[in-house]
């Protein structure tokens, strides 16, 4: 290719790829934990601070060592009541005794921005669970308040099976049911207390080889919805227009929105092509770009939306599948998976993704095969749930009945790691089959004891 001798052209060319850079400001990151190469939290709380215009993270716990890492940083802490424990929160003694356990000891030293109750409560349930979801968070803010805490807000994430539909987004609705009985008291407390109202939108999951632009952001001839006459270039946009016109018929349009998950892979199974760094950083580059412009949506122009991408780190001992494993930004030694300006001293103008070999499964001598089974911080609170769950969603209970192959030992525990496996395995080994609001994880040895036959 001729180079140009002429000087203007050079500085015009340079104009250009400023203008194409994104404008990143700052951004929230989900700090997942899976891995047994991760490094500390102190470490990872330095790393941020010092090297990232990452400015805020979520934490699916209430870790005190990760909690207390952050203090002094000035990054901003969302942490998560574990699904198990709602029900025990609708107490205001028990309440008041969370919130003395888990946020006075590090709050204000640690920046404590949100309490998640639960993750994905509506989608995972039990009922019981579902019925105590916001009696929990409305006592737990009250315990924040008579605690003398008034910048801590409550909120609760939700998957997007809250909806009905979104194709077109002027025909979104929330599901029925979860409409009026939950939902609705859910915004009205959002209403009151000033706090946003938390979804998971990922486009990864609906993505189709028919339309892949759609989906990263990148030029197509998008989706029209007649009746308000807009036009749809992404599916971000598409889904969060779906949150807002549902939010709308049932009278909060006026409630804030935080994106608390969103995210690609950089690497997955083999049949799984579309998970690779240039999508990941097109898709993740994309979203950064869109919530830190302040644009908005078609139906919420200029709304800037608070948002994490999931996640901060690559994580080995998520799956089963490579996907799960590949949604970080950075590798365990603090390495880019891809550069979209994340890093202070990135001086790429556009995202420039360099393809990393994915996590391979670790040999086992079980050819293959996986089992779901508890996390070994699973409360047996949150682990009785999953029972209740499992039991009344047409799996077979009986082998942990007394009498049962599965019944000794009579624990909780053991009870529910052989029925998360029967769930997991009856519903198609599905990685998102395992989450049980993040208690379950996959193993790749066969947990089987004595008479007790895990299905494999």
């Amino acid at each position: 290719m001729a180079i140009s001798k002429n000087p203007s052209l050079h500085l015009h060319h340079l104009l250009f790829l400023l203008l194409l850079a994104p404008a990143v400001n700052s951004i929230g990151v989900n700090y997942g934990t899976l891995g047994d190469n991760l490094p500390p939290p102190a470490t990872v709380a330095h790393f941020l601070k010092s090297d990232t215009i990452i400015d805020r993270i979520r934490i699916f716990d209430v870790n005190p060592d990760m909690i207390k890492a952050f203090a002094g940083t000035g990054i901003l802490v969302s942490v998560t009541v574990p699904n198990g424990d709602i029900p025990s929160l609708t107490d205001p003694w028990n309440a008041r005794r969370w919130v003395n356990a888990n946020i006075k000891p590090f709050y204000p030293a640690t920046k404590i921005h949100y309490i998640c109750v639960g993750t994905e409560v509506l989608h995972w349930g039990p009922q019981s669970i579902v019925d105590n979801l916001v009696p929990a968070m409305r006592v737990l803010h009250s315990a924040l308040v008579k605690a003398g805490i008034t910048e801590i807000k409550i909120s609760s994430p939700h998957s997007l099976s809250i909806l009905f539909s979104s194709i077109p987004p002027s025909n979104a609705s929330f599901r029925h049911g979860w409409d009026v009985g939950n939902l609705a008291p859910m915004l009205r407390f959002h209403r009151e207390t000033k706090s946003a109202f938390m979804v998971n939108p990922y486009t990864y999951y609906g993505y189709s080889p028919a339309n892949p632009n759609f989906y990263l952001f990148k030029p197509n001839k998008g989706l029209f919805d007649k009746v308000t006459g807009k036009r749809y270039t992404n599916q971000f946009d598409l889904l969060m227009d779906a949150v807002y016109v549902s939010m709308k018929k049932l009278g909060y349009p006026d409630v804030d929105i935080i994106v608390a998950e969103t995210g690609w892979p950089s690497g997955g199974d083999p049949q799984n092509t579309h998970a690779n760094p240039w999508n990941a950083a097109a898709y993740n580059g994309g979203v950064i770009k869109k919530v830190d412009s302040g644009v908005g949506t078609p139906l919420m122009p200029g709304r800037k939306f608070e948002t994490y991408i999931f996640s901060l780190f690559n994580e080995n001992l998520k799956g089963p599948s490579l996907d799960e494993k590949n949604f970080g930004l950075f590798r365990p030694d603090f390495t880019q998976v891809y550069d979209i300006g994340i890093r202070h001293e990135s001086q790429s103008k556009t995202p420039s993704p360099k393809p990393s070999t994915p996590t391979p499964r670790a040999p086992t001598s079980s050819q293959g095969k996986s089992w779901c089974v508890p996390k070994p911080d699973a409360t047996d609170v949150a682990l009785q749930s999953n029972i209740d769950y499992i039991c009344s969603n047409g799996i077979d209970c009986s082998p942990t009945q007394p009498g049962g192959a599965c019944f000794m030992p009579n624990t909780i525990r053991a009870h529910a790691s052989f029925l998360m496996n029967s769930y997991y395995q009856a519903k198609g080994r599905h990685n998102f089959d395992c989450d049980f609001a993040n208690t379950g994880v996959i193993a790749s040895s066969d947990p089987s004891n004595g008479p007790c036959k895990y299905i494999s």
